[in-house]
Formats: C-alpha cells, structure tokens, sequence
C-alpha cells in the first residue's frame, strides 16, 4: 500500500492537501492562528524557570554516624568533610593563581574618586605589585620562620588587598588593625603579635600607632603609608625610634631586591584575626590557609548549583577587610577571575559607587538591609501604595515558593524596578552574614530585588561561615544548613532547659574550618575548643524540622535573678525591637534584683510620627523624656513578650527612654555590632539605680 493511501486511510490528509486547506481560510483567521503559535511558542522559550535545589529541601542535613546527633551537609556522600573543591587551590596564594588565569588577566582590583569611573588594575599587575611589596618585606627582615607578621591599618581599598596578597606570595601573616579596637586594643594587638612592620593608608592611622608606641618599649620598626605624609609625622616617628616610609618606597625598594614567591602550603598561618570580644582583651584568631580554602570550597559547592560565578561577575567590596566575611566573599570572587571594586570610602557614597559599578555581587549586613526596608516603606506613603507594594510583594513571593526567583515579572517592571536600578541593576547574588535579619525583611526584600539572597551564620573561630541558606530555600527565620566542610551539634545547656534529646542546645562546629586557637593564649583556646575539636559558639540552636538551624538565644550572657531564675536578655531585646517605635533594646538584671528594668532607644525616623497619632509632638529629645509615650511602649513591649511566650519574670518591669543610638563610636557597639553589655551597664548605670529605686519604692 503507497504512503498517500494508508494516511488517507488513517483519516491525515497529505501535505498538499494541508496547504489546499490553509490556504483556503480566511486571511484574519491565518494571521490569528500564527500569532497565537508565536506567543505559545516565546512563552514557552522565556517562561520563568524554577530553580532546581541542591538537595531535598525539607531534609537539609543529615545525621552523622557518631552517635552524638551531629548533622552535616546532605550535599557529602559521607561524613568526611569537604576541604578543597579545586584541586589546584589548596591555599589563598593558589587562589590568586586560578584566578589569574581564568581571568585571562583580566581586571581585578578597582577604585574611583568622587564624580569619576572606576579605574582598574589587572590580575598581572595586582601579582607584580604584591611580588615587590613581599620582596621588600622579605629584604627589612621579615621571613616565615621569624619575624613574619604584618599588620594592616587601613580601611577597605585596593593597598589592602595587595599587602594581603604580599603576605600570601611569601607566606607571611596579616594581621588586621582597626581604629574602632580603640588605642588599648590596638597597642595589645601589637605587642601580643610582636608586630614590627605596620601598613597603614592614612597619616592619621599612623599617627594613632605611633600614640601607642610612645614613651615605652615596643616591637614597631616601620609604619609604610599609602597616602601622603609630612615631615612632623616623620620627626615624631623617629622619636619612638620608627622610621615612616611611602608604600611606593618600598615597592621600589622590592623592585630593587627582588625575591623568588615563596608559596605557602595549605597547613600554614594566613591570617592573625583579632575578634572584638564585648569584654576584656580581643582575642587573636589563628586562621590557616586550610581553614580559609575549606570554607571557601564549600561556600563555591552550595552556590554553583545556581550562580555559577565567572571572570565577568563584580563584587562591591565596602565590608571591613579586618573582618572574615569580607576576606572570605574576597576569596570566593578571585577563585573565578571576577573583579572586585571597592567604594570610595564613605558608606555615605555606597548608592553612587553601586550605581557606577553595577555589581553582580553584593555581600549585606543586617543593618544596611534594615535602612533599605525603611526607605522602601517609607516611600508608600500612603494606603494605596503600601496595599500595592504589600500585593506585588506577595505575588513575587507565590512565585518563590515555586522555586522562581527574577527581576523581570510585571511587577518587577511596574513597582520594583527603581530598587533594582539603586543597586546597579545587574545583582544576581546577595549574601548577608554578621547578625540576624528579620524574616520580614529578609522576605521582603528577596521578592523586590529578585536575586540569589542567601543568609549565613558562623564566626571568626569557624573562619567565617559554618551554615548557609540553601539556593531554593525561599523560608526566613533561620540560617541555613550546615556548610559542607563541617559538622555541627547541639550540646545540652540545663540551666536555660535546652536539650540536645529535644534538637535544642549550644551550637558547636567541628571541621577543617576550625580555626588553630588565639595567639599566645592557651586558656582561652581550651574555653573554646573542646578536647575533640569541637568550637562552642556560645549560641543556643534549635534544629528545624527541615533540617535548617534557627539560632534562639545566647548562652554566654545568661544571669540570674534574685530568686534564681536564669535570664537571657538577648532573647528578650530580640522581641522587643519588634516594635514598631523601637530601634534599640538593652534589658538588664542581676542576682540583686528580682526583676528586670530596659533601657529603650526610639527609632528617630518612626518615633515621631507615631507619637504624632498619639497626640504628641515636639523634637526627638523632647519625645523620649515624654512618660506617657514611655508608658505606651512599656505596654507593647510587653504584649509582644506576652505573644512571644516570655514568662512574667522575663518581661521587664520599667523602661528609660534614651535618645543616642547605641554604636561603635560611643563605644557601646562591637565593630560587628554586637552590644558591650558591660559598657552598657556602665554607662546607664544611674538610669538603672533610678529604675530600681522607682520600683522599690
């Protein structure tokens, strides 16, 4: 049977007779039919695509065979850890390496003045420049076996990332410095370290140095300065017997006295990190290049999934460099070949740098996300516009929970396309890290900047980062999953009821991430890291059903009251700054006391409008010393203590209200923004001794 005759048969019709037939409809209906085969096929071509997770995301982590309820990354295929993902970067000198080479030496590192474009330079100089830096120290003396710290004064800019990377080609040590440490701390830091060599960018800087240094004995020899300097600072220099030269000195003089790299192998000292402690001497973290790579890898494997970095990516870098977060975002973009550009210098410049550079990387605090809800709400200044910027917000959601995340829907285009532009308008990766960040915010602003928004938890002592959010995960209100490179377990904490039986208790880490101990400080390192290897964090966790960790609580700043119940303030101020009018919480209490008293600072860009409903008015100062507005936040706070599940010896009994934000330069914040507790009880010590007296009487 011919092939015409079985189709007839089969009721087709042959090919001329399909065009006989389209050809005799009409024109409209063949100019409707091909329209709609145009748009059914560009839909499906451009549809959104789901983002497919790295794992089963209601089974996050998995338990270790240990026995001990640890859980690790589902992403292993044992309970080995992860220590390097490339097998040719083992450590940070070799990241630079790769680097170098995906990027076809291309730009690295960039930096711009006011009102002009950045300006960059490439892979092959930054290496140049770091060969003749690292010559030049290796020349005065410096050298693995002896005298091989450097310590770094600088804020975030190119010169930094260069020492660092001087430090790494001859395996010597960086050792950051910052002014917010304070004049104590720093000269600690240096006599601690034995620091003989000083890279600073300002005169200023080298200033405070060398007020540390006078009139005692000391290990300083040389402070190398990025910027210009005067004679004065010349002639008080060599009154404390240090001799102060230009960074383009010594680049020469390394020129001059050139050295082979001398690489570092992946069990060597990369970094000495002093952390901020809230009380007594900073602590030196001792960080290997190990530490660094395995963290770094692991970071690279959860991401890779869906944002696979390249030498066309930009990283914005205004992040503190003194701090692990930074360093390690810093690793994981040279690792690529991306480029990495640095803002101005003032943070009040960020939006304009964001804007020139376009970044496609964005690492965020809490506090930077927190100003950015405030700007976005305040800008739906009326109910119309908060019902509609609340309903684009929650149908970006739908779509996350579908696993889409983009920036091209309609709402996208009609609501949030101006807080994308603020950004640059190319981010595709966010990460945020340092302090918790509210799931109303975190949510929020995942669906109006339509990109990869990760949150992640750790600590200097685990190199930076031991948990992150999975890619997919679109839920808030916790930090993730175990990263790869390490395990973590929940240890009993009795006195605040937490079990380990019931997935509560002290977080600890154990992994090739852990970092070596504090220098020079072995009780302080047995305080930290147990018999095992385990780091206790001091953090109280709670595993979530999906195998995610929710940090709950605070176990180092526990007391009790006086009739023996255990306090974690921390908990509470966390409820409180829920309210609306209330940017600040510090909750005290002690075994004299039996109960607790706050002291509250009002948010200065809401406080005045709510209290305006409220029939008040006047300026900021003059609202906080108002009682009845005291006496109305008083009431909130405890309704939302009350909603929360605190029990009545949990809530505090009276408030003050105070009109300074607490921060790093009236010495009551960490640089990590971390409240000093004993610096707070200090400093409010005649407003709690008032709140008490109030209440005794």
């Amino acid at each position: 049977m011919q092939a015409h005759e079985l189709l007839r048969q089969l009721g087709i019709p042959e090919l001329a007779d399909l065009r006989q037939y389209l050809w005799s409809l009409p024109t409209n209906t063949l100019v409707g039919t091909a329209a709609f085969a145009a748009f059914t096929t560009y839909w499906f071509m451009s549809r959104p695509r789901a983002v497919r997770p790295p794992c089963d995301l209601s089974m996050q982590s998995v338990e270790t065979q240990g026995g001990d309820l640890a859980r690790r990354s589902p992403l292993l295929d044992s309970d080995e850890p992860l220590i390097n993902l490339y097998s040719d970067t083992t450590t940070m000198y070799e990241v630079f390496c790769r680097g170098l080479r995906l990027s076809n030496n291309g730009p690295c590192l960039g930096s711009r003045k006011p009102n002009e474009p950045y300006v960059w330079m490439s892979y092959q100089e930054v290496a140049e420049q770091a060969e003749v830096l690292g010559s030049a120290f290796l020349h005065r003396g410096h050298s693995q076996a002896g005298d091989k710290f450097i310590g770094i004064f600088a804020q975030s800019r190119p010169e930094w990332t260069v020492t660092e990377m001087a430090c790494y080609t001859y395996s010597l040590v960086s050792v950051p410095l910052y002014d917010t440490l304070g004049t104590e701390a720093i000269r600690y830091i240096i006599d601690k370290a034995a620091i003989s060599t000083v890279v600073c960018d300002v005169p200023d800087k080298a200033q405070l140095v060398l007020d540390c240094m006078a009139d005692r004995e000391h290990t300083v020899k040389t402070i190398i300065l990025m910027e210009d300097f005067d004679a004065a600072l010349v002639a008080k220099a060599k009154e404390c017997g240090i001799e102060i030269l230009s960074l383009k000195e010594v680049k020469d003089l390394g020129k001059a006295n050139y050295r082979k790299p001398v690489p570092p192998k992946p069990e060597d000292l990369a970094i000495i990190c002093f952390t901020s402690g809230t009380t007594g001497n900073p602590k030196g973290a001792m960080i290997s290049h190990r530490n660094i790579l395995s963290n770094c890898s692991s970071i690279i494997k959860i991401l890779q999934i869906t944002t696979t970095i390249n030498s066309s990516d930009t990283h914005i870098s205004y992040l503190p460099l003194a701090h692990m977060f930074e360093r390690l975002v810093q690793a994981v973009v040279m690792c690529h070949g991306a480029r990495i550009g640095f803002f101005q210098g003032d943070i009040r410049l960020l939006m304009d740098d964001l804007k020139t550079l376009q970044p496609t990387i964005f690492p965020v605090v809490p506090r930077l996300l927190n100003r950015m809800f405030d700007k976005i709400l305040g800008q739906a200044n009326t109910p119309l516009k908060r019902w509609v910027l609340q309903f684009a917000s929650s149908r970006k959601q739908a779509e996350m929970r579908n696993g889409i995340i983009r920036k091209d829907s309609l709402w996208d285009k009609l609501i949030f396309k101006k807080v994308q532009a603020s950004l640059g308008g190319r981010v595709r990766l966010m990460v945020t890290g340092a302090a918790p960040v509210s799931p109303t915010v975190l949510t929020f602003l995942r669906t109006a900047l339509g990109c990869q928004f990760h949150e992640g938890y750790g600590q200097t002592e685990c190199t930076a980062a031991c948990t992150i959010s999975m890619p997919g995960d679109c839920t808030a209100g916790h930090v993730g999953a175990p990263l790869p490179c390490n395990i973590l377990k929940l240890v009993d904490v009795a006195e605040m009821n937490y079990f380990a039986a019931n997935g509560e208790g002290e977080v600890c880490v154990k992994g090739p991430n852990v970092f070596l101990g504090y220098l020079k400080d072995p009780e302080k390192t047995k305080e930290t890291i147990d018999e095992d290897g385990w780091v206790h964090t001091g953090d109280i966790g709670k595993w979530l059903e999906n195998g995610t960790l929710k940090i709950v609580d605070r176990k180092k700043h526990i007391f009790k009251l006086a009739q023996g119940e255990y306090i974690a303030p921390e908990k509470i101020e966390n409820i409180y700054i829920r309210s609306d009018p209330v940017a600040q919480a510090f909750v005290h209490g002690d075994s004299l006391q039996a109960c607790l008293v706050g002291i509250i600072v009002p948010d200065p860009d809401f406080f005045g409008g709510w209290a305006k409903k409220r029939g008040h008015e006047g300026s900021y100062e003059e609202l906080c010393k108002n009682q009845e507005l005291k006496k109305a936040i008083l009431e909130d706070l405890l309704k939302l203590g009350k909603d929360a599940g605190l029990k009545s010896f949990e809530q505090v009994k009276d408030i003050t209200l105070h009109p300074e934000m607490f921060s790093v330069q009236n010495g009551l914040l960490t640089p990590t923004m971390k409240a000093k507790r004993a610096d707070l009880r200090a400093h409010f010590r005649a407003q709690i001794d008032q709140l008490y007296s109030k209440i005794k009487m």
